[in-house]
């Protein structure tokens, strides 16, 4: 007999099988009893539980970075969770100051707008955004008057703010600090209350944030939220945090063969945590091919080949990894060029510069980096490699140039 409070046997298994899901790749629970607590009372209550996701849509494109909390999402909406994306139109104005050293570019509302239309797009293709909330925190945010907004920030003090890694650096390098930055915080956490989140997700980054969540809950008496932490995934450097702005990213809207050799490229020592926190790959496969790789037994050339075709895979589908796995055997291990190399129609003059003939042809963005590229030994004009930065290039039919290891064209004359 049970009594109000009381798990039966197989509701105690699910609490179980739901915690070890979830946490899978978790860095930090906040705090850790209260999780467990709440998937108990929703397992007793057949309620699903609300986690809410925020995000600040300050550049269109996502990375393989990005996805690492929408494959959290993911496991709680198979689970049976209500996910609440929460697309911050009013904070995006501001521009989240977390782990800036300057006061950070606000956003345009036409920014923000253009932004998100394209984060739905991508975002679609790890969870079910038919079975997901999306919130914009205009809703709430900018109906708040003067008075609202001063007993909100009568909830915070100075010195807790201050209590923020990146606020307490500028504050001592005596860097500005303008005060509307203060509010990012205080308006994310306001976003739990008004959405009344039982858990949120964040990167490591955001701890402060996440737990400002919580604070305002209290002081407005709602229950709680559980904060849920997650690593940063390094970039393909190996070293820095994964960034466009770095050049170390894998864009998940980028072309198959582009993110398959991309992937080629990710550090030994990082793969394992690709696979586990950016794919959906089962956890005790996982570790048996870890556990086969420290023991020789596994190369690490097999290993990225898997880990491409699953990123290609989730993406765009079996048809393009297939056919990106083909190309990267043909291309790279063969020697071989590709079949499908996009050509160029070529009007201009019979001889170029071969930095301004690698800009023209779209295969970098500015003369430094093609300069860059063929002084790292980049550049082959038909598979021969360019040594000098100031070679005049006769232009013929039908040559190829290649640029790095994924880029070519061919020129028709």
């Amino acid at each position: 007999m049970t009594t109000e409070h009381t798990l039966t046997t197989e509701q105690m298994e699910e609490v179980e099988r739901q915690l070890s899901i979830l946490r899978r790749g978790i860095i930090e629970v906040v705090p850790e009893d209260d999780l467990k607590r709440k998937l108990e009372k929703s397992i007793r209550t057949n309620t699903p539980l609300k986690v809410k996701l925020g995000l600040d849509p300050s550049a269109p494109d996502v990375h393989v970075g990005h996805t690492v909390p929408l494959h959290k999402l993911r496991q709680f909406q198979e689970l049976g969770h209500e996910i609440q994306l929460l697309i911050g139109d009013f904070t995006g104005r501001i521009g989240d100051p977390t782990g800036k050293s300057e006061t950070r570019k606000q956003l345009t509302d036409y920014e923000i707008k253009e932004n998100a239309k394209t984060y739905f797009q991508q975002f679609g293709k790890i969870i079910d955004m038919e079975k997901t909330e999306v919130h914009f925190n205009s809703k709430w945010l900018s109906v708040l008057n003067f008075a609202d907004v001063l007993e909100l920030a009568g909830k915070v003090t100075v010195a807790r703010m201050l209590e923020r890694d990146d606020f307490e650096k500028r504050y001592k390098s005596n860097q500005p600090i303008s005060v509307h930055e203060f509010f990012y915080p205080l308006m994310q956490g306001y976003d739990s209350v008004a959405l009344e989140t039982d858990i949120e997700l964040g990167g490591t980054d955001q701890k402060f944030n996440l737990l400002m969540g919580r604070q305002l809950q209290d002081e407005f008496g709602k229950e709680k939220q559980v904060a849920m932490m997650l690593p940063l995934i390094e970039g393909l450097d190996g070293v820095r945090k994964m960034s466009k702005s770095l050049n170390n990213y894998i864009g998940i809207d980028e072309h198959p063969n582009e993110i398959f050799g991309k992937s080629m490229s990710i550090p030994d020592d990082l793969m394992f945590k690709y696979y586990e926190l950016a794919t959906s790959v089962p956890i005790d496969e996982i570790r048996s091919m870890e556990e086969g790789f420290e023991k020789g037994t596994l190369h690490p050339r097999d290993l990225k080949v898997k880990l491409a075709k699953e990123f290609v895979l989730m993406y765009h589908g079996k048809e393009e990894a297939d056919a990106a796995e083909q190309h990267f055997k043909t291309v790279f291990q063969k020697g071989d060029l590709p079949d499908d190399i996009p050509e160029h129609d070529w009007s201009g003059e019979d001889e170029v510069w071969i930095v301004d003939l690698i800009v023209e042809l779209g295969l970098l963005n500015s003369k430094g980096e093609a300069r860059r590229m063929i002084q790292n030994g980049g550049v082959k004009l038909n598979q021969e490699k360019v040594n000098d930065v100031q070679l005049q290039v006769h232009i013929e039919k039908d040559m190829i140039v290649q640029v790095g290891k994924r880029k070519f064209m061919k020129i028709n004359k």
